[in-house]
Formats: structure tokens, sequence, C-alpha cells
């Protein structure tokens, strides 16, 4: 398999300019020319062995940040995109799209704002007939989708709160019981924390200073809800700081995002960085002992491990996907090279579809994506009781997954044929923006490929791809 060269441009030039040097001396400290060295800023040239050693030696820089994890992400949206019918002429090359997010990654950003608010504006418009007599007919990004995109392009990695968090739980690198510290927090506060059969999961009284968690809820879940509280009452300060730089269109998207943060909180809260990474590494990321070490459940672990982004001290890059029974993505990250779908669901070939046909299982599966980079693949079904009889059971199956030279890390690739290619699953992202011609599970055509359509043959699908 050939090796794919690094295009790093506009990283290269954020980094020069934030160490206030010029392309000059920039190239000096490097040992390369500067014709060479305005090459790379301009994508011309991909980085050399020689560069990427001389930023490690040079300037301490962490040079996995120089991967394409970014660029590969705002491609797939710019496809996923460009995949929507308006755009009747057809997409760019992939080439040009790679450009475009190497070169000019504000302008592709843009242009992702500029379709979400027209599909934003179709949608509503088709829905005019239940809209007419509103007071409020400003068309605006759904708050939601706004929040998502705001944790998906900060790399699902918060650095303040990540360290204000496992400051909290373990101050001397120690890490002290989750709850016994919240506990101790709130009472401090002045905040009693009780234990009881309520709706829903917490309810906290500002005025009798009263926290109130659901006793039907598991162990983990109580934990990481105390811990929420915690974030809203002592890190709100920096809570807000963070929210001030994301700018948000709306007071909801704001609102959902102050959620998004304090869960964050909780979470890195409940796994801190430095013990959770250490631990990871031991357990080569068997996420039962994990789960048993910390007290949290397997989604939060799993979801832990796709942060594990901090400059200078990363862990393995995973995606982390979260499906309801219809195959809606209703969580997603990746530090991958391998995206999600914005909108809609996940490949019915990835086998985190099949988890809810086997309750309680760990599924592994070897995958390809049209672009010949192979993937471990993670699975497990993960099932919310309500806590009572009449309460209803809230189903999810969730998916974790590395790329194939990560594998050996993780305890549950060990006695995989990885030599095989038909070991790997064809998987993709989307049908609209998936290559593969001769998928038997395709549901709609894909945006590049002309169609021909035989009245006298059927195959697999109703037509052929050319």
């Amino acid at each position: 398999m050939a090796t794919q060269k690094l295009y790093a441009g506009a990283k290269l030039r954020e980094m020069r300019k934030r160490l206030n040097l010029t392309q000059k001396a920039f190239a000096e400290k490097l040992g390369v020319s500067l014709p060479y060295a305005n090459q790379m800023e301009n994508n011309n040239r991909p980085v050399s062995t020689g560069v990427i050693l001389g930023l490690a030696q040079e300037f301490g820089f962490d040079v996995t940040e120089l991967s394409a994890g970014d660029t590969e992400r705002t491609v797939a949206d710019m496809r996923e995109a460009l995949a929507d019918p308006v755009f009747s002429d057809g997409a760019p090359p992939l080439a040009d799209l790679r450009l475009t997010a190497s070169n000019a990654p504000a302008l592709a950003r843009c242009f992702l704002e500029l379709h979400n608010a027209y599909r934003q504006t179709q949608e509503r418009l088709a829905s005019l007939d239940e809209a007419l007599g509103r007071e409020d007919s400003t068309i605006r990004p759904s708050p939601w989708e706004e929040v998502r995109d705001f944790f998906h392009y900060c790399d699902n990695y918060i650095d303040a709160v990540d360290h204000a968090a496992e400051h909290f739980a373990a101050p001397d690198g120690q890490h002290l019981d989750p709850q016994t510290a919240a506990a101790s927090a709130l009472e401090k506060l002045g905040v009693e924390g009780v234990f009881d059969d309520i709706p829903g999961l917490r309810n906290y009284d500002p005025d009798d200073h009263r926290l109130t968690i659901s006793n039907s809820a598991a162990a983990a879940t109580k934990r990481f809800q105390m811990l929420h509280q915690v974030a809203l009452l002592t890190q709100n300060d920096l809570l807000e700081a963070t929210l001030d730089l994301a700018r948000f269109q709306t007071p909801d998207a704001r609102a959902i995002a102050k959620i998004g943060l304090a869960n964050y909180f909780a979470g890195a809260a409940l796994l801190p960085y430095g013990p959770f990474q250490k631990a990871a590494e031991e357990t080569r990321h068997d996420l039962e002992r994990l789960a048993d070490m910390f007290g949290a459940s397997i989604e939060q672990v799993a979801h832990r491990l796709s942060t594990l982004q901090r400059p200078g001290a990363k862990g393995v890059p995973f995606f982390f996907v979260r499906v309801d029974q219809a195959g809606t993505i209703t969580k997603r990250h990746s530090a991958t090279r391998l995206q999600f779908a914005r909108f809609g669901g996940a490949c019915p070939l990835w086998n985190v579809h099949q988890a809810f046909e086997t309750p309680g299982r760990f599924l592994r599966q070897l995958a390809e994506t049209p672009d010949q980079v192979r993937y471990f693949c993670l699975a497990k079904d993960v099932s919310k009781p309500g806590g009572s009889y009449q309460a209803p059971v809230r189903r999810y199956a969730i998916g974790l997954g590395c790329e194939l030279r990560h594998a050996q890390k993780l305890v549950y690739a060990d006695d995989m044929d990885t030599t095989k290619s038909q070991a790997f699953e064809p998987i993709g992202i989307s049908c609209r923006i998936c290559e593969r011609r001769d998928c038997h599970q395709r549901s709609v055509p894909p945006l590049e490929g002309r169609l021909s359509v035989d009245h006298h043959k059927r195959g697999v699908l109703p037509y052929q791809i050319d």
C-alpha cells in the first residue's frame, strides 16, 4: 500500500506566525531553502522527513499535529455537502477539495456554513404551512447542529476544561474517588446531595442548595451527574469564557453548548487524562477493566478514549460513534482519517449495526474505506434501563476503532489475521459520497460516476455505475 504524502501548508504557516518568524528565518531553522519552505506552505510540495525532525528538535513541536485529520474531516464534510442535488453539475475533483481544505480552510468552513444555512432554509420552506403565523421567521442554523460542529472542529478536546477537570480529580497525579471528590466539593459550597426517586436523572434547587440524583440511575451515571453539577457550580467562569470564544449565533446554541462543556468536565474528572491514559496503555485499552478501575460505564470509557488528543501527550487516535436502533448517529467523533456523515446514518456494512443483534458481546471487525485505509473496529450494544417496569429502555450501539497500524495496542485485536485482504470488510461514509461501484447495500447512487440503466438486465442494483 502506497504511503500517503503529508501536505500541511496551513499548519506550517500557522506555526510560523505563532513563533513570529519570517519565512526566511523559519526556513533557516529547519535547514531548508526559502523556495522549498514557500512551496511547503502553499502545499506545492509535501513535508519531508527532515522537516518533521527539524520541527520536533528545533521547536519541540508535536509532529502528530501535522496529520491530515483536520483536512480529511473538512474534505469529508465538503463532499457530503456537494452531494446535495442543488449542485447539478457534479462535485469538483477530490484533489481540488483537498487543496481547498489545506490552503484555504477558512473558505472551506464558510462554504460549509453557507450550505448548512441553505439546507436549513429548504427544510423550513418544505414545512411552510407549519411556519405560517410565526413571529420569528429568521433562518438560523439549528442550535444542536451548531454545537455539534463546535465540538467536531475542536477535535472533541477542550484543553482548559480538560486540565481543570484533571486537577480536580487528580490534584497530585493520584486519582481520587470521583464521588467522594464531588461530594466534598458540594459540601464546601453548602450544597446538600441526596439520592431519591425523581423523574429524570438530576435536579438542583438553587434556593434550597439541594442536589437530588435519581436513585434508580446506574452507579456510573450517579457519579457523572454529580460531577456535572460540580462543573456548573465551580467552573462557571471557565465554561462561560470558553463559550465566549466559540461565538455561538443563538442563545439556545450557547445554552446547549454549556451542557456539553459541563458534560466534558464530568467525563474528564471521572476519567482524568494522565491516570486514565496510563491505565489505558497498561490494560491495552480493555474497556471492561478500565470501566471497573474508574467506576465508569463502557460508553463513558469509549468516548473518553476518543478525546485523548492533548498536544504532546496524545493517545491512540480513535474514532467513536453512537447510533440508535434506526441507524441514526447520535454521537460522533473521529481523531482518525475516518469521518462520519454529518446527516443521516452510518454505512450499513459497519459492525456497529450488528451489535443490536448480539447484546452483551463485543463485535470485532477489520474494515477498509474507499481510500484504502484499513481500520480495526469494535462495537457493542448499550442499554439504558429507565429504572422501573413502565419506564422505557433506551438502546444504542457504540463503535470504537483505530487505524490498523495501532491495532496491536488493543487487547481486542489479538489473534486476528490482518494479512488477508479478504478479511477486511469494505465500508464507506455515506452512499452519496462512497466510490464503491459494486456495493450490495447501496441505497442511493454516488455523487461521482455516471449511471447507465439497461431495461433488459437487472443486477444487485437497478443501474450500473460507470
